[in-house]
């Protein structure tokens, strides 16, 4: 059953190589015949190259040595033979065209098609492996957030540290130190372990929000717990939130989705965003995008763009001040039509397009306002493990948040996104999105 399955898993790549090199083929073919004269017999001259083209891969495949990457991953090894491969379907597609087979007679489409046969087949061969690579990445990256508890083992002796260290041994948790009721020893070190002086449940809900949240204490054999209990287990607080349904595949069509739509969407509204920009320009000058850091998948900062939809000096202080509706007195007048329409959201297209959003996720907030929410609530964290979201599941039911209560409201629904997001329940929110915008609701 295994070499079975190691047979299966081995055909998967070629598989797919030789179907995007193939898909290549026909878009190819159908850009050219779009762009030249009508074709005599088109089925047959189309049935023709595509059918060369499935043969000729395959034989580039087995020349190039492709057939020894078993991997669907991107490697330099990988994209060097791939692009042979191609080179050998090309020179045999040429020879094809060039006797009058492929159904173009004029030189300039011949060497058209094949051209275009050429990108296409690299473009649709490399991005899958590209992307399968990233989301690989992401997956090593966020391990921690998403498959191993935050845990602490209660005590502040050698002990202690040898129970970490077993502890550490088996992978199960990500340890952070270890907890100690004595204040003497606070911040010591015993071994790679610092340790933490805990008092009271005043000071573990300070440790929590320093440390980013913690799930569990662990208790090594022999030793009392708070409550004077015998130790040799572990005393959970809440579980870890994790990815939902969202496999490997959903995240890899979802990034998908994004890539494109979002470039298609920066093409399509290219007029309506320089109109914006030159509205804004003219009533308060520049700049006109403003960009700001927040914080995104993994913890790290990235620049959301946006139109300036406020005065220059809306933060003069220093202050980060919440966004208060349509009544805020920072709102310029076309700012203030901007957000009414959400027109103001519009650059963040290039933020999906970039990598650093996606069209569903969570909204991101300034690491100002996160450390606000993980004072409350440190499970904040765990929205890390997905990129932040242009709408969200949240933004439909709670609108803008203007106060703490709605961002810690917010939190818990963008938490059961986390647990049950897949591509259906995205698709699902883009449509209620839509409609939502289309009837005029207010976020």
């Amino acid at each position: 059953m295994a070499e079975k399955n190691h047979r299966t898993s081995s055909r998967s790549p070629l598989i797919q190589d030789t179907f995007l090199s193939c898909l290549g083929s026909f878009l190819a073919f159908l850009l050219v015949r779009w762009l030249s004269e009508p074709i005599y017999g088109f089925t047959l001259h189309f049935l023709i190259y595509v059918g060369c083209a499935l043969v000729l891969t395959v034989i580039g495949l087995l020349l190039s040595g492709s057939t020894r990457n078993l991997s669907p991953g991107a490697s330099y090894w990988a994209g060097e033979r791939l692009t042979l491969t191609i080179l050998v379907k090309e020179a045999g597609l040429a020879v094809l065209m060039f006797t009058g087979k492929g159904g173009f007679t004029q030189p300039a489409l011949i060497v058209l098609a094949l051209v275009a046969d050429a990108l296409f087949s690299i473009a649709l061969l490399l991005y899958p492996r590209l992307l399968i690579s990233k989301i690989r990445e992401e997956d090593e990256i966020l391990k921690d957030l998403s498959d191993r508890p935050n845990a602490l083992v209660f005590g502040d002796n050698e002990d202690a540290a040898r129970y970490a260290d077993q502890v550490k041994k088996t992978n199960r948790y990500n340890l952070l130190g270890l907890l100690s009721r004595r204040p003497e020893m606070d911040r010591k070190v015993i071994g790679d372990y610092i340790i933490y002086y805990v008092p009271d449940d005043e000071a573990m809900d300070a440790l929590q929000w320093r440390l980013g949240g913690v799930d569990c204490i662990l208790f090594p054999k022999g030793t009392s717990g708070p409550d004077g209990g015998e130790g040799g287990g572990e005393s959970e607080s809440e579980a870890p939130v994790r990815q939902g349904k969202m496999t490997a595949f959903g995240r890899f069509v979802k990034r998908s989705f994004d890539l494109v739509l979002s470039g298609l969407l920066l093409i399509i509204f290219s007029p309506l965003i320089l109109i914006c920009a030159i509205a804004v320009y003219l009533e308060d000058g520049s700049p006109v995008i403003y960009s700001q850091e927040r914080v995104g998948q993994g913890g790290r900062p990235f620049r959301i763009l946006k139109f300036r939809s406020m005065r220059r000096d809306a933060e003069a202080m220093g202050v980060p001040r919440l966004y208060t509706g349509e009544n805020d007195p920072r709102l310029t007048r076309v700012g203030k039509f901007l957000r009414q329409h959400h027109l103001d959201e519009l650059p963040q297209l290039w933020n999906v397009f970039r990598g650093d959003m996606s069209f569903i996720g969570y909204r991101p907030e300034r690491q100002f306002y996160i450390d606000r929410i993980m004072a409350v609530n440190p499970r904040y964290r765990y929205l890390y493990q997905i990129r932040p979201g242009v709408t969200s599941y949240a933004t439909l039911y709670n609108g803008y948040t203007d106060t703490l209560e709605k961002m810690l409201t917010r939190l818990d629904l963008d938490l059961y996104y986390l647990r049950n997001h897949s591509v259906w329940f995205d698709i699902r929110v883009l449509l209620l999105t839509f409609f939502s915008i289309a009837g005029g609701k207010k976020f």
